[in-house]
Formats: structure tokens, sequence, C-alpha cells
């Protein structure tokens, strides 16, 4: 049902209605009918939208299918994040475990898909639209949703800029290493004068030879199990974060149209990347066999498939999971598209297939070239050596590994764009929705929602302090960042059955195989395994930290619920649900179901936690 201007119902009504909450319901019921359920001919229409910018103060309505696959092409940066850390943890099952991630995350690409196409007037991605079920039986598992998806995404900004800052000082000042040239001359003219080992002669000459700013900070500490500097790398990654929303303030459609152009620089080469060495030099298939774990962590001596082996696996399949299920973000988008029933699932379809090419291609090419004792090194762990390695990879010389580096510091570009599009709308909406502080709901003349922005942004040069000190603490940052990807996960994986049953009448632009939801489902406890068995394998308090991160969302939204609202949810929330009144959203037509689904996953949780140990 359409206003003459081409808006939906509910956006004509909302600009001319009373500011109070009684005069909303009121009307909402005269025009739904006395807030009984909209049936299928009350609801919005689905097909494209006649005019496609939206009212001043709203996200606007200014980009295709398209579009949205460009804002997503930074998610297969992503492996960059984590392939030698996986690697260190998996050993040669490494590419296996990339691929089953992948197939796992395409799997669940359709689930949300589904759910995607229920609210076409929505943003923030498939955590506010999960939420949607949720809150019916529980009000604090909703905004759970919506903020452990947000705090699962928004460290890509302060993780991406760390790796980022690394190539750039690297590239400035180059790193000493004991195979340095350098470092020979300096022993043959001062080693004889060293009364020490020759370890320690060679600690000496790389210390001398190293340029001041690699090691100099303005301040550092240590906070519980991570540490915290602010060294150069964090100012030159705070530099880049600012550029980057820089770009964004323009909108949605800015950010798309520099993302094609940045996105295309990365993903071809990326492709180059990871089919030409393997035309060049082969398959090297000793470098997959035999198909066992590590006996330990960071160590290329094989294991065996007992409760450790098994320990490390789940812990690669953990870590993995944070990248390669990142494409979901193609919905965040939805408010925005100009046809959402048409771009929604091409959206997530299209950039699921890009992640399925590149999440198995690239890992697999580096584990053929490099080996796992290559891709265990400390510069292939943190990030910092990535692209020396793809330039020895494709027999390049110092001028390719120059044009590499530029690369890979505009891919951690594109991963941190796409970061801050997606989880900078995932807190608008959450505050639109009544979930989070009602100050992010604002967006500016460009349809961007820049305090959702700056709090990312602020946010995140906090994070980034932690991630530029040392490996440990920057995979501690993404082990507990991922706790909240996997309990969002399980949530809205679960929340399309709970649709189906609350919400049948609605029409759906998409409506997924009832089998793929059912794995789904299915995956949804699996993944629940991945986080209680394999969180340990990285940070020993990561899981409880994980929880503690989740659970701090529930003081947030009582005061913003409870103190602001009065109790209320906003009226606009309720049309989304299409329910029409606070009355009608009371009933539960799953009845326990939600409830033992929970009891299930933390059962699972404690148990996975419990039984795997290394």
């Amino acid at each position: 049902m359409r206003a003459q201007n081409g808006r939906t119902r509910s956006e004509s009504v909302s600009r001319k209605r009373p500011s109070t909450e009684t005069h909303r319901i009121q009307e909402r019921k005269r025009s739904m009918g006395s807030g009984a359920a909209p049936t299928s001919k009350s609801l919005p229409s689905y097909g494209g939208v006649a005019n496609p910018i939206g009212a001043e103060g709203e996200l606007q309505r200014t980009i295709s299918w398209t579009g949205a696959f460009w804002v997503a092409s930074g998610v297969p940066a992503l492996v960059l994040f984590s392939v030698g850390g996986i690697a260190g943890n998996t050993g040669k099952l490494a590419f296996l475990i990339w691929t089953l991630s992948m197939v796992m995350g395409f799997v669940q690409s359709f689930t949300y898909a589904e759910i995607a196409g229920l609210f076409p007037n929505k943003s923030g991605g498939a955590s506010v639209y999960g939420a949607a079920a949720w809150v019916r039986y529980s009000k604090l598992i909703a905004p759970l949703s919506v903020w452990c998806n947000w705090f699962a995404w928004t460290p890509v900004l302060s993780l991406g800029c760390s790796i980022a800052a690394s190539y750039i000082l690297n590239a400035l000042f180059p790193p000493v290493d004991a195979a340095s040239p350098a470092v020979a001359q300096w022993l043959a003219l001062h080693g004889a004068e060293l009364q020490m080992s020759d370890a320690d002669k060679t600690a000496a000459a790389i210390a001398a030879l190293s340029t001041g700013i690699r090691t100099w900070t303005l301040f550092q500490t240590t906070l519980g199990p991570v540490s915290l500097s602010l060294n150069a790398a964090f100012f030159i990654g705070a530099a880049l974060m600012l550029a980057v929303f820089a770009v964004q303030h323009r909108g949605i459609l800015g950010t798309a149209n520099f993302q094609k152009y940045v996105g295309l620089l990365v993903i071809i080469p990326m492709f180059i990347v990871g089919v030409v060495p393997l035309l060049i030099h082969g398959i090297n298939w000793q470098n997959f066999s035999p198909l066992v774990p590590l006996a330990a962590p960071n160590a290329a001596a094989p294991g065996e498939w007992n409760v450790a082996g098994w320990t490390l696996v789940l812990g690669g399949m953990f870590i993995a999971a944070w990248s390669t299920y990142g494409f979901e973000t193609a919905i965040c988008y939805t408010r925005e598209f100009r046809d959402p029933a048409r771009d929604t699932f091409k959206a997530i379809f299209y950039s699921g297939l890009l992640c399925l090419v590149l999440f198995t291609l690239v890992p697999f090419t580096f584990q053929s070239m490099l080996g796992v004792e290559g891709m265990i090194a400390p510069s292939i762990a943190d990030g910092s050596g990535v692209a020396a390695a793809l330039a020895r990879m494709v027999g390049g010389g110092p001028i390719v590994e120059s044009a590499l580096v530029m690369l890979m510091i505009l891919a951690l570009i594109l991963s941190i764009m796409t970061a801050m599009a997606g989880s900078s709308r995932t807190l608008y909406q959450g505050s639109v929705d009544g979930w989070l502080p009602r100050f992010l709901s604002h967006v500016n003349e460009h349809g961007a929602p820049t305090r959702a922005m700056w709090t990312d942004l602020l946010f995140n040069l906090a994070i980034l302090a932690i991630a530029c000190a040392d490996a440990t603490s920057f995979f501690f940052i993404l082990a507990v960042s991922n706790c909240g990807y996997i309990i969002f996960n399980f949530l809205n994986l679960n929340s399309v059955w709970i649709h189906r049953i609350d919400s049948a009448h609605v029409p759906r632009p998409y409506r997924a195989p009832t089998l793929v939801l059912v794995i789904g489902g299915v995956l949804s406890f699996v993944n629940v395994i991945f986080m209680g068995a394999g969180a340990k394998v990285w940070n020993p308090v990561a899981l409880w930290a994980g929880l503690a991160t989740a659970a701090f969302i529930i003081p947030v939204f009582c005061y913003r619920h409870y103190v602001q609202d009065g109790g209320r949810f906003p009226a606009e929330m309720f049309e989304d649900l299409h329910v029409g009144t606070e009355g009608a959203m009371a009933r539960r037509k799953a009845g326990a179901l939600p409830y033992l689904t929970l009891v299930a996953g933390v059962a699972v949780l404690l148990l996975a936690n419990w039984f795997f140990q290394l």
C-alpha cells in the first residue's frame, strides 16, 4: 500500500502524527482497523519505490543490490586478519577449515535473505530482523542480538587499521631481522667487543639498527589479559579511521561508488594472487598431507585426532566464522534499497558467491606455497608480512612487492569501510527500534547515521590502542568479538522459524527452502560448539570476556526502555512487526519452543567448554 509520492504508508503517516505515543497508537488503530493484525492487503508493497529519495532526516533509498555488493566487497579481505593465526592452530587442516566455514556461511545466508525481506523499511542487517522475532518472547533477547552483532563487526575498524598501519610502517621504516645483511655487517664491526652469547649479540644488533619510531610509544600499560600502547601504529591507524569516516559521511550512495573502484582494485588482484602461483608452481600436495591437527599451537609438528586436536580444530572453525560469515552485511542496507524485494536476495547471494571463491582459493594457495612452517611465521600471523609473501608467490621483485603492499592497504581500507557502514546502521536501527540510546538515531543531510558512526569511531580508537600493542592482544579482541558474532548467529538462525510461526500471514519476497532452514537451525548449535570449545584456544578467558561484553547491553537497554521510554517501544517498531499494537505483540504462537531453544543453546555451550580441552 503506497502513498501518492511512492512512499510507504508508514513513512507518510509517521511525519504527520502527533508527537505523543497515545496519538500515534490511536491513528494507527484507525488506519489498520482497531489494532487488528494487518492482512496482506494492509501491508506495505514490496515492489519498486517510485521516489527513491527518503525524507530529510531519514536513510535514503539510493542504491540497488550492486551498491550493497560493492559495500560488502571488503569482506574477502578479512581473510588477511587470521590466515596465519588459523594455520598456527590447525596446521595442514587450515585450507579445509576455511572451506567448510565458508560453505556453512553460504548455507546460513539463505535464512538471512528470507527474514530481511520481511522488513523493507529497516536498516541494520540480520540482527535487527532476527530481533523482531525474539522481542515477542523476551525484551532482553532482542537487544542482545543487535548488540552482539555490533560488537562483533565494529572491531574490524581497529583490527584492520592496526594491520594497515603496520604495512605503512614497514614501507617507511623497514624492519630489521637476523637475516638482514646490515645485521651481519654490524656484528662484523662490533661483535668482538660484546661479551655475550651469539643470540644476544644478534638481538643487540637488531636493536641498534632498528629505527626508533618502530619502538616509540607515547604511553603503554597492561589491562588484565591485554596490553595497551599509544605507539606509531596507533596514530597511523587513527588517521586511516578518520579518512574512512570522511568518505562515509557522504551517505551510502557515495560510499558504494567509492568502494566499487577500490573493490575492483582489490578483488581482481586477490583472485590473480590466488590463481597465478598455482599455474606457475603447481600444487605442493605435501603441504596438505597428512590431514591431522597440530600437536601444539604454533608448532609445525603433526598431532593426533584426540580431544586436544579436536579442540584446536574447533578453535580454527570458531575464528574463521568471524570472517567467512561476514558477507551477511550485504543486507544491512534494506532501508536504502530502491527495490527491497528484488535487491535484498541478490545482494547477499552474489556477495556470498564472491566470498565462496576467495575464501577457499586464497587460503589454499597460501598453504600450497608457504606450507605450515611459512604460514605460522610471526609476520604472517600478525598480517604485516602477507604482501611480501604474496610477492614471492607470484615471482615478483621489490616493485611488485611495493605494489602488493599498496593493494593490501586498499584491501584493509575496503574491509574497514564495510564494517563502519554496516555496524553504524546496526546502531542506528537499534536506536530507532528502542533498544539502544536515542542519540544514535540521528542522520545527516546525506542520509548517513553520523552519530552512530562517531560512536563506532570513538569505541574503536580505544580498541586500536589494544590491537596495536601485540599479537596476543590482537587475537584476544578478535576472539571476544567473535563470541558476540556466534551469539548473534544462533539467535538469528533460529528466528526464521519463529517468524514463520508468528508472522505466517506476511508476504515474503524470498522464501527459503524449508530443508535449508532446518540445516541452518542445526548449524546454529554447531556454531555454539565452536564457541564453547574454541574460544579458549585464542585466550583462556576469551569466552567469559565475550559473555560479559554481551551482558553489558542489559543495563543500557533497561535505561533506554524503562527510564527514557517508560517501558514502551516506539510506535514504528510495532508496524515493522506487522502486529499494529503492543497488545497484539503479546500473541506468542510458538509457545515454549523459543525458550527451550535458548536453554538448549546454553547447555551445548557449557558442555562443549567442559569437554574440549587443550
